[in-house]
């Protein structure tokens, strides 16, 4: 009888979390299957290819461009106005007025804005016969309403930037970075929710690569954010630096694996200038572009509050302090909160700007210079 009575005993409570775990595994899938529908679905997926030789990933995004209306979900695009334009009988010289007014309108007045239309013209010949036929411009047009691929043309020479490889209506092919993440490993989404995110967070100091590396990768997010700061082009700012974003290569150089959330200044300024806000939580683009919510006025207002530096050093700051060398550690450390304290409103910010992110970048590498990972 006790054999029985204790044998009914753990049949019971083995079924009790046999039921239990299938329930949360049940709920859990149903929310996430949720994510993965419609064109919530097709907004996140890339697909991997070969382009030629070489590696590639996909993209297609199917989001509205430059879609800034702050928590609102945006509404699936429409074919029919994405490719819209040119229209046929469009001359080339036309069509080079209409890029050159959207770079103005999205850029401001720069002065290198026809040297730009001229590398889109470039580019948008798909075929290298020497012309832009009315197909070609019409996916051209199709893309450059996507900041990602604007910058991505804006920035092909630059080292962290992945290489365009081709594109087809507005489907885009750039190289395959190996590493897309900072650190951390990649574990099945069933796994993640199971995991507390504070010893999910040490996991992911536990698989970062050596320090030196870490350094070189850091060095590599350092120029980045150069490039992209008051260059010929203007401002971008990065709207989502999580480590997601960012990833590199067998080398450790750093590459971007995902410029979605790094607009134009002045695209942001004209979209966000006078929303109406109750609190500084209403004045949000992305996760990190934040502006201040005017009381009196009710408005948001134009001035985004951290420069892109700032929330680098932020991102930076575990991911370098963790094994960092004991004769740096202290010095590093303190450049980098000087780093993050950062303000766009601060008298002098540019000059600081500059010292800090030379500092940053000489202190570590005088560290790796003479190493195998430099």
């Amino acid at each position: 009888v006790r054999f029985s009575y204790m044998r009914m005993k753990y049949l019971f409570i083995s079924w009790l979390v046999v039921f239990i775990g299938s329930w949360i595994m049940y709920v859990q899938y149903s929310a996430y299957t949720e994510l993965c529908r419609g064109h919530d679905c097709r907004k996140i997926i890339m697909y991997l290819g070969i382009w030629g030789n070489l590696q590639g990933v996909i993209k297609c995004q199917m989001e509205e461009a430059a879609q800034l209306d702050f928590g609102t979900d945006p509404e699936p695009r429409k074919e029919i106005i994405l490719f819209d334009k040119p229209t046929r009988g469009t001359t080339v010289e036309k069509f080079k007025e209409m890029v050159y007014g959207f770079f103005k309108a999205k850029l401001g007045e720069q002065g290198n804005l026809s040297e730009l239309v001229n590398i889109i013209l470039s580019f948008a010949d798909g075929n290298k016969d020497g012309r832009v036929s009315l197909p070609e411009a019409k996916s051209a047009w199709a893309l450059l309403q996507l900041d990602e691929f604007l910058l991505m043309v804006m920035l092909q020479d630059k080292e962290h930037t992945p290489k365009l490889m081709g594109f087809c209506g507005d489907l885009y092919v750039i190289e395959r970075v190996e590493y897309t993440s900072l650190y951390g490993i990649s574990l099945p989404w069933i796994v993640e929710l199971l995991i507390p995110s504070g010893f999910r967070r040490s996991m992911d100091q536990w698989f970062t690569p050596s320090w030196p590396r870490k350094a070189k990768i850091a060095i590599g997010l350092l120029e980045f954010v150069e490039d992209i700061f008051h260059g010929p082009y203007g401002n971008f700012l990065m709207c989502d630096t999580s480590a997601k974003n960012l990833g590199y290569n067998d080398k450790y150089d750093l590459k971007m694996v995902d410029m979605r959330k790094i607009v134009p200044e002045m695209n942001l300024k004209e979209m966000i200038k006078d929303r109406p806000c109750e609190s500084d939580m209403d004045c949000v683009y992305g996760t990190d572009c934040r502006t201040l919510c005017d009381q009196s006025k009710m408005r948001c207002t134009t001035e985004v509050i951290q420069p892109n530096l700032a929330k680098a050093c932020q991102l930076l700051k575990d991911y370098l302090l963790r094994g960092a060398p004991s004769d740096i550690h202290e010095e590093l450390e303190k450049q980098l909160y000087l780093c993050i304290a950062l303000k766009v409103s601060a008298n002098q910010m540019e000059m600081e700007h500059s010292l800090i992110l030379n500092n940053l970048k000489t202190l570590l590498w005088k560290k790796i210079s003479h190493t195998t990972d430099s």
